[in-house]
């Protein structure tokens, strides 16, 4: 047992550092996932919040006043904020359909940014915003908070170990049995895409990462929306104006001869669609279900299934104390300690692109009713 867990040792922890530059952030969009941003930067002695803007009037002013931000400057919109600012980073925490807006004007303004996830809605917002980095020289470093998380870690450690042989078929999704969002989550004006791309595209994230993203080449997908645009299941208000997905499902085909198999959801009947499971040629891993992949951890530990002289052996991986309560601000933290040393992005847009491919993939698909090719041109 301790030699097969010995495998599957996470890398060493590197202590963040803290530098002598002081950097200059701004925050486009102050709802309720700027939060962790703001929290985040404000435990920092190597940053300052000077700017934030939002389309709401007084509600940058009322955000600064709640988190004790003194001396910033308020605008009522992003373009305004990086024309008058001077600035060294930007978190963007807009609603999905402006991602790519707001990402792509902050880049040419010679401005790093951290662009809380989905990377956008569609594949060719992601396209130019990847196409925009390169031409500024400066990094996006998209918020999957996940990554950070001890015991999400460990799948990519087990996949990356070799244990599991040449990998062939995945299965990952989950979601909720209820929980369906409210405010700019369920119209496509301002979300684009519903349970698809706001816990889809982390169920996708936590395997395919695993896997070092190999490229997705064709999908069949799924969508539907059944329960959020039900007043039996959703408060009238909101079932009026309910216009995407809360349930997806798809079938997609990536580069390596490799299956997956993935649904996600914001309501149904049913309270999991199952563990997600990463099977290769030596073992298979089981990882549990859980309703967000979202990064605060898991209730049950990882299985690793393989055999040993002869025998089907199933080892059970210990849960590691969850470090869920600082994945927010290590993400943070980790894309201030790329802009002050010149780095890469911790959570590059190279990678995240097949991610965003593959949501864009499955919308379509659905859309159209049959299976249809992912196209990614040079970047």
């Amino acid at each position: 047992m301790a030699d097969v867990l010995s495998k599957f040792r996470p890398d060493e922890v590197v202590e963040q550092k803290t530098f002598q530059k002081k950097l200059k952030v701004g925050i486009i969009g102050t709802g309720w996932i700027a939060e962790s941003h703001a929290e985040s930067y404000l435990k920092m002695d190597d940053v300052e919040i000077v700017a934030l803007a939002d389309l709401i009037p007084g509600k940058a002013e009322k955000f600064a006043a709640r988190y004790g931000i003194k001396g910033a400057r308020f605008y009522p919109d992003h373009k305004s904020m990086l024309e008058q600012e001077t600035l060294d980073a930007v978190s963007v925490c807009t609603y999905n359909t402006t991602h790519c807006e707001c990402t792509v004007d902050a880049l040419q303004a010679g401005v790093h940014v951290l662009l809380e996830k989905p990377m956008t809605v569609t594949l060719e917002e992601a396209i130019a915003i990847c196409r925009a980095e390169k031409a500024s020289g400066k990094i996006v470093d998209i918020g999957f908070q996940p990554r950070y998380e001890v015991n999400f870690q460990m799948i990519r450690n087990i996949v990356q170990s070799g244990a599991l042989g040449k990998i062939y078929y995945i299965q990952t999704g989950g979601g909720r049995r209820r929980g369906i969002p409210g405010s700019t989550f369920i119209e496509k004006k301002t979300g684009g895409i519903g349970a698809l791309g706001d816990i889809g595209c982390y169920a996708l994230d936590a395997v395919l990462h695993a896997l070092d993203y190999p490229k997705p080449l064709t999908v069949t997908g799924y969508t539907s929306g059944y329960f959020g645009a039900s007043t039996e299941y959703y408060p009238e208000s909101d079932a009026s104006r309910f216009n995407v997905d809360d349930f997806a499902a798809a079938f997609i085909r990536l580069e390596g001869d490799i299956i997956c198999d993935f649904r996600i959801s914001w309501a149904m009947h049913m309270d999991t669609t199952g563990d997600s499971l990463i099977l290769g040629t030596k073992g298979g891993l089981r990882i549990p279900s859980t309703e967000c992949w979202n990064g605060y951890g898991l209730d049950r530990p990882l299985i690793y299934y393989h055999d040993v002289g002869g025998s089907q052996v199933e080892t059970e991986i210990p849960l590691k104390d969850s470090n869920a309560g600082t994945i927010f601000y290590e993400k943070v933290r980790a894309f201030v300690d790329a802009v002050q040393t010149g780095g890469p992005s911790p959570i590059s847009t190279a990678k995240i692109l097949y991610n965003q491919a593959i949501l864009d993939g499955i919308a379509k698909s659905a859309q159209l009713g049959h299976e249809v090719e992912i196209v990614i041109p040079e970047i």
